[in-house]
Protein backbone atom coordinates (compact mmCIF):
# COMPACT_ATOMS: atom_id res chain seq x y z
CA UNK A 1 0.00 0.00 0.00
CA UNK A 2 1.49 3.41 -0.94
CA UNK A 3 2.09 6.09 1.65
CA UNK A 4 -0.74 8.25 0.31
CA UNK A 5 -3.24 5.47 1.08
CA UNK A 6 -2.23 5.12 4.75
CA UNK A 7 -4.76 6.64 7.12
CA UNK A 8 -4.56 8.13 10.58
CA UNK A 9 -0.82 8.10 11.33
CA UNK A 10 0.13 11.56 10.12
CA UNK A 11 2.89 12.09 12.69
CA UNK A 12 4.62 8.82 11.83
CA UNK A 13 4.33 9.44 8.10
CA UNK A 14 5.64 12.99 8.43
CA UNK A 15 8.70 11.85 10.38
CA UNK A 16 9.49 9.12 7.86
CA UNK A 17 8.86 11.33 4.83
CA UNK A 18 11.23 13.99 6.14
CA UNK A 19 13.93 11.41 6.87
CA UNK A 20 13.69 9.81 3.43
CA UNK A 21 13.42 13.08 1.52
CA UNK A 22 16.34 14.61 3.39
CA UNK A 23 18.52 11.52 3.19
CA UNK A 24 18.65 11.34 6.99
CA UNK A 25 17.36 7.87 7.72
CA UNK A 26 18.48 6.42 11.04
CA UNK A 27 20.09 2.98 11.07
CA UNK A 28 17.21 1.52 13.09
CA UNK A 29 13.60 2.41 13.83
CA UNK A 30 11.06 1.03 16.28
CA UNK A 31 7.46 1.34 15.13
CA UNK A 32 5.65 1.23 18.47
CA UNK A 33 1.94 1.19 19.21
CA UNK A 34 -1.07 -1.07 19.74
CA UNK A 35 -1.66 -3.96 17.38
CA UNK A 36 -3.83 -3.40 14.34
CA UNK A 37 -3.18 0.31 13.66
CA UNK A 38 -0.93 0.14 10.61
CA UNK A 39 2.63 -0.38 11.88
CA UNK A 40 3.33 -3.39 9.68
CA UNK A 41 1.60 -1.80 6.68
CA UNK A 42 3.67 1.36 7.08
CA UNK A 43 6.91 -0.63 7.37
CA UNK A 44 6.22 -2.51 4.15
CA UNK A 45 5.21 0.73 2.39
CA UNK A 46 8.50 2.30 3.50
CA UNK A 47 10.44 -0.69 2.19
CA UNK A 48 8.62 -0.43 -1.15
CA UNK A 49 9.65 3.22 -1.49
CA UNK A 50 13.29 2.57 -0.59
CA UNK A 51 13.63 -0.41 -2.93
CA UNK A 52 11.94 1.28 -5.89
CA UNK A 53 14.35 2.43 -8.58
CA UNK A 54 12.33 5.53 -9.51
CA UNK A 55 10.23 6.64 -6.53
CA UNK A 56 8.37 9.93 -6.76
CA UNK A 57 7.17 11.89 -3.73
CA UNK A 58 7.34 8.87 -1.41
CA UNK A 59 5.49 6.67 -3.89
CA UNK A 60 7.02 3.60 -5.59
CA UNK A 61 6.58 3.53 -9.34
CA UNK A 62 5.07 0.05 -9.23
CA UNK A 63 6.66 -0.92 -12.53
CA UNK A 64 10.40 -1.33 -12.00
CA UNK A 65 12.01 -4.70 -11.18
CA UNK A 66 12.39 -3.62 -7.55
CA UNK A 67 8.67 -2.87 -7.19
CA UNK A 68 7.67 -6.12 -8.88
CA UNK A 69 9.93 -8.15 -6.60
CA UNK A 70 8.66 -6.39 -3.46
CA UNK A 71 5.08 -7.02 -4.57
CA UNK A 72 5.77 -10.73 -5.07
CA UNK A 73 7.77 -10.95 -1.80
CA UNK A 74 10.89 -12.01 -3.71
CA UNK A 75 13.20 -9.02 -3.32
CA UNK A 76 16.64 -10.24 -2.14
CA UNK A 77 17.22 -6.98 -0.23
CA UNK A 78 14.01 -7.16 1.80
CA UNK A 79 14.32 -9.49 4.79
CA UNK A 80 11.33 -10.11 7.05
CA UNK A 81 11.77 -11.77 10.44
CA UNK A 82 8.62 -13.11 12.09
CA UNK A 83 8.11 -15.24 15.21
CA UNK A 84 8.60 -18.97 14.73
CA UNK A 85 5.73 -20.32 16.73
CA UNK A 86 5.26 -17.93 19.62
CA UNK A 87 8.63 -16.16 19.66
CA UNK A 88 11.54 -14.84 17.65
CA UNK A 89 14.41 -17.13 18.51
CA UNK A 90 18.14 -16.57 18.72
CA UNK A 91 18.83 -18.78 15.68
CA UNK A 92 16.80 -16.37 13.56
CA UNK A 93 18.92 -13.44 14.75
CA UNK A 94 22.12 -15.41 14.12
CA UNK A 95 21.01 -16.12 10.56
CA UNK A 96 20.19 -12.45 10.13
CA UNK A 97 23.67 -11.45 11.28
CA UNK A 98 25.22 -13.78 8.72
CA UNK A 99 23.09 -12.30 5.95
CA UNK A 100 24.09 -8.76 6.91
CA UNK A 101 27.80 -9.52 6.48
CA UNK A 102 27.19 -9.36 2.71
CA UNK A 103 26.48 -6.19 0.77
CA UNK A 104 22.96 -5.65 -0.61
CA UNK A 105 22.42 -7.64 -3.79
CA UNK A 106 20.51 -5.22 -6.02
CA UNK A 107 19.76 -2.02 -4.12
CA UNK A 108 21.83 0.60 -2.40
CA UNK A 109 20.31 -0.45 0.91
CA UNK A 110 18.94 -3.64 2.45
CA UNK A 111 15.72 -3.36 4.48
CA UNK A 112 15.18 -5.66 7.46
CA UNK A 113 11.70 -5.80 9.03
CA UNK A 114 11.48 -7.53 12.42
CA UNK A 115 7.82 -8.04 13.26
CA UNK A 116 6.36 -8.60 16.74
CA UNK A 117 9.68 -7.78 18.33
CA UNK A 118 8.04 -8.01 21.76
CA UNK A 119 7.99 -11.82 21.37
CA UNK A 120 11.76 -11.97 21.17
CA UNK A 121 13.36 -14.17 23.80
CA UNK A 122 16.01 -12.58 25.99
CA UNK A 123 18.96 -14.32 24.35
CA UNK A 124 17.68 -13.27 20.93
CA UNK A 125 17.14 -9.71 22.16
CA UNK A 126 20.68 -9.54 23.52
CA UNK A 127 22.04 -10.80 20.21
CA UNK A 128 20.02 -8.19 18.32
CA UNK A 129 21.31 -5.52 20.72
CA UNK A 130 24.87 -6.18 19.56
CA UNK A 131 23.72 -5.75 15.98
CA UNK A 132 22.09 -2.42 16.83
CA UNK A 133 25.21 -1.22 18.63
CA UNK A 134 27.43 -1.90 15.60
CA UNK A 135 25.11 -1.76 12.60
CA UNK A 136 26.62 -2.88 9.29
CA UNK A 137 26.56 -0.20 6.58
CA UNK A 138 23.83 -0.03 3.93
CA UNK A 139 21.25 -1.77 6.11
CA UNK A 140 18.08 -0.33 7.62
CA UNK A 141 16.42 -2.20 10.48
CA UNK A 142 12.75 -1.57 11.24
CA UNK A 143 11.47 -3.18 14.44
CA UNK A 144 7.71 -3.47 14.87
CA UNK A 145 6.40 -3.92 18.40
CA UNK A 146 3.36 -3.49 20.62
CA UNK A 147 3.33 -0.83 23.30
CA UNK A 148 2.94 -2.16 26.81
CA UNK A 149 4.89 -5.30 25.90
CA UNK A 150 8.31 -6.24 27.24
CA UNK A 151 10.87 -4.81 24.83
CA UNK A 152 14.32 -4.34 26.34
CA UNK A 153 14.99 -0.71 27.20
CA UNK A 154 18.46 -1.07 25.71
CA UNK A 155 16.93 -2.02 22.35
CA UNK A 156 14.47 0.88 22.49
CA UNK A 157 17.28 3.32 23.30
CA UNK A 158 19.23 2.31 20.18
CA UNK A 159 16.33 2.88 17.80
CA UNK A 160 14.52 5.98 16.70
CA UNK A 161 11.01 5.40 18.01
CA UNK A 162 8.14 6.20 15.65
CA UNK A 163 4.91 6.30 17.70
CA UNK A 164 1.66 4.93 16.31
CA UNK A 165 -1.65 5.68 18.04
CA UNK A 166 -5.21 4.33 17.83
CA UNK A 167 -7.31 5.95 15.13
CA UNK A 168 -10.38 8.13 15.73
CA UNK A 169 -13.40 5.86 15.53
CA UNK A 170 -14.72 7.37 12.30
CA UNK A 171 -11.36 6.89 10.61
CA UNK A 172 -10.97 3.37 11.99
CA UNK A 173 -14.43 2.57 10.64
CA UNK A 174 -13.37 3.89 7.21
CA UNK A 175 -10.36 1.55 7.24
CA UNK A 176 -12.59 -1.37 8.21
CA UNK A 177 -15.00 -0.61 5.36
CA UNK A 178 -12.09 -0.34 2.92
CA UNK A 179 -11.27 -3.98 3.70
CA UNK A 180 -14.85 -5.16 4.25
CA UNK A 181 -17.10 -3.04 1.99
CA UNK A 182 -20.10 -5.24 2.83
CA UNK A 183 -20.19 -3.70 6.33
CA UNK A 184 -22.52 -0.76 6.75
CA UNK A 185 -21.40 2.34 8.62
CA UNK A 186 -23.05 1.30 11.89
CA UNK A 187 -21.39 -2.12 11.94
CA UNK A 188 -17.99 -0.64 11.06
CA UNK A 189 -18.29 1.95 13.84
CA UNK A 190 -19.25 -0.74 16.32
CA UNK A 191 -16.19 -2.80 15.39
CA UNK A 192 -13.99 0.28 15.61
CA UNK A 193 -15.31 1.08 19.09
CA UNK A 194 -14.88 -2.51 20.31
CA UNK A 195 -11.25 -2.55 19.19
CA UNK A 196 -10.50 0.89 20.65
CA UNK A 197 -9.71 2.43 17.27
CA UNK A 198 -7.46 -0.41 16.04
CA UNK A 199 -8.99 -1.55 12.72
CA UNK A 200 -6.57 -4.44 12.24
CA UNK A 201 -7.67 -5.91 15.55
CA UNK A 202 -11.32 -5.40 14.62
CA UNK A 203 -10.94 -7.25 11.32
CA UNK A 204 -9.06 -10.11 12.97
CA UNK A 205 -11.70 -10.43 15.69
CA UNK A 206 -14.50 -10.56 13.15
CA UNK A 207 -12.70 -13.10 10.97
CA UNK A 208 -11.84 -15.43 13.86
CA UNK A 209 -15.34 -15.42 15.34
CA UNK A 210 -14.04 -13.79 18.53
CA UNK A 211 -16.37 -10.84 18.08
CA UNK A 212 -19.49 -13.02 17.93
CA UNK A 213 -18.44 -14.91 21.06
CA UNK A 214 -17.72 -11.66 22.90
CA UNK A 215 -21.15 -10.30 21.96
CA UNK A 216 -22.83 -13.49 23.21
CA UNK A 217 -20.96 -13.22 26.52
CA UNK A 218 -21.94 -9.57 26.85
CA UNK A 219 -25.60 -10.30 26.13
CA UNK A 220 -25.81 -12.97 28.83
CA UNK A 221 -23.68 -10.93 31.24
CA UNK A 222 -25.90 -7.85 31.12
CA UNK A 223 -29.26 -9.62 30.94
CA UNK A 224 -31.27 -9.65 34.16
CA UNK A 225 -34.28 -11.53 35.45
CA UNK A 226 -32.90 -15.08 35.41
CA UNK A 227 -32.50 -17.47 38.28
CA UNK A 228 -29.02 -18.24 39.56
CA UNK A 229 -29.26 -21.80 38.25
CA UNK A 230 -30.17 -20.57 34.75
CA UNK A 231 -27.33 -18.09 34.74
CA UNK A 232 -24.76 -20.65 35.92
CA UNK A 233 -25.90 -23.03 33.17
CA UNK A 234 -25.46 -20.34 30.50
CA UNK A 235 -22.11 -19.26 31.95
CA UNK A 236 -20.75 -22.80 31.80
CA UNK A 237 -21.87 -23.15 28.17
CA UNK A 238 -20.11 -19.88 27.30
CA UNK A 239 -17.01 -21.01 29.20
CA UNK A 240 -16.87 -24.16 27.06
CA UNK A 241 -17.07 -22.07 23.88
CA UNK A 242 -14.40 -19.70 25.19
CA UNK A 243 -11.99 -22.54 25.99
CA UNK A 244 -12.59 -24.14 22.60
CA UNK A 245 -11.86 -20.85 20.81
CA UNK A 246 -8.10 -21.54 21.22
CA UNK A 247 -6.32 -18.58 19.55
CA UNK A 248 -9.58 -16.64 19.74
CA UNK A 249 -9.67 -16.72 23.53
CA UNK A 250 -7.11 -13.94 24.09
CA UNK A 251 -8.92 -11.50 21.74
CA UNK A 252 -12.17 -12.08 23.65
CA UNK A 253 -10.40 -11.23 26.89
CA UNK A 254 -9.01 -8.11 25.24
CA UNK A 255 -12.53 -7.04 24.24
CA UNK A 256 -13.81 -7.65 27.76
CA UNK A 257 -10.96 -5.50 29.09
CA UNK A 258 -11.86 -2.66 26.71
CA UNK A 259 -15.50 -2.96 27.78
CA UNK A 260 -14.62 -2.72 31.47
CA UNK A 261 -12.23 0.16 30.83
CA UNK A 262 -14.97 2.07 29.01
CA UNK A 263 -17.46 1.31 31.81
CA UNK A 264 -15.00 2.71 34.37
CA UNK A 265 -14.50 5.81 32.23
CA UNK A 266 -18.26 6.27 31.97
CA UNK A 267 -18.61 5.78 35.71
CA UNK A 268 -16.26 8.69 36.41
CA UNK A 269 -18.35 10.93 34.12
CA UNK A 270 -21.94 10.35 35.15
CA UNK A 271 -23.26 12.81 32.56
CA UNK A 272 -21.50 11.21 29.61
CA UNK A 273 -23.68 9.78 26.86
CA UNK A 274 -21.05 9.11 24.18
CA UNK A 275 -20.74 5.49 25.22
CA UNK A 276 -22.43 2.39 23.84
CA UNK A 277 -25.72 1.44 25.57
CA UNK A 278 -24.06 -1.70 27.01
CA UNK A 279 -21.36 0.44 28.62
CA UNK A 280 -23.96 2.78 30.13
CA UNK A 281 -25.83 -0.23 31.51
CA UNK A 282 -22.64 -1.54 33.12
CA UNK A 283 -22.02 1.92 34.58
CA UNK A 284 -25.38 1.76 36.36
CA UNK A 285 -24.98 -1.84 37.53
CA UNK A 286 -21.47 -1.72 39.06
CA UNK A 287 -19.56 0.91 40.98
CA UNK A 288 -15.86 1.63 40.45
CA UNK A 289 -14.63 -0.90 43.05
CA UNK A 290 -16.84 -3.56 41.47
CA UNK A 291 -15.52 -2.81 37.98
CA UNK A 292 -11.95 -2.77 39.30
CA UNK A 293 -12.50 -6.18 40.89
CA UNK A 294 -13.70 -7.57 37.55
CA UNK A 295 -10.64 -6.12 35.84
CA UNK A 296 -8.50 -7.95 38.42
CA UNK A 297 -10.31 -11.20 37.54
CA UNK A 298 -9.31 -10.67 33.91
CA UNK A 299 -5.71 -10.11 35.00
CA UNK A 300 -5.73 -13.42 36.87
CA UNK A 301 -7.15 -15.26 33.84
CA UNK A 302 -4.48 -13.84 31.53
CA UNK A 303 -1.77 -14.79 34.03
CA UNK A 304 -3.16 -18.32 34.19
CA UNK A 305 -3.09 -18.61 30.40
CA UNK A 306 0.51 -17.37 30.36
CA UNK A 307 1.38 -20.21 32.77
CA UNK A 308 -0.37 -22.72 30.47
CA UNK A 309 -3.04 -23.50 33.02
CA UNK A 310 -6.05 -25.53 31.93
CA UNK A 311 -8.03 -23.36 29.51
CA UNK A 312 -11.36 -24.93 30.40
CA UNK A 313 -10.95 -24.35 34.13
CA UNK A 314 -9.59 -20.84 33.53
CA UNK A 315 -12.61 -19.98 31.37
CA UNK A 316 -15.08 -21.30 33.93
CA UNK A 317 -13.49 -19.43 36.84
CA UNK A 318 -13.24 -16.24 34.79
CA UNK A 319 -16.87 -16.15 33.69
CA UNK A 320 -18.29 -17.30 37.02
CA UNK A 321 -16.38 -14.48 38.72
CA UNK A 322 -17.38 -11.87 36.13
CA UNK A 323 -21.04 -12.93 36.28
CA UNK A 324 -21.03 -12.83 40.11
CA UNK A 325 -21.92 -16.53 40.26
CA UNK A 326 -19.34 -17.28 42.97
CA UNK A 327 -17.47 -15.40 45.69
CA UNK A 328 -14.44 -13.38 44.45
CA UNK A 329 -11.02 -14.92 44.69
CA UNK A 330 -8.97 -13.93 47.77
Amino acid sequence: MPFTALLGQNKALTLLTRAVSGGRLAHAYLFAGPDGIGKRTTAHALAAVLLCREPREMQPCGLCPGCRKVRSANHPDLLVIRPEGTAIKIDQIRELKKALTFAPFESRQRIVLIEEVQTMRREAANSLLKLLEEPPPDNLLVLIGSTGASILDTIVSRCQVIPFTPLPLELAAAVIRRHRPEFDETAALALAALSDGCPGQALALEAEGSLALYQDILEVWLKSGRSTAEQVEQVLLLATRLAEAKEGMEPVLMLLRIFLKNAMAARTDAGATAFAPEVLLARERWNLPGLSAKMAVLDLAEQALARNCNRGLTSEVLLLELFDCCPPLP
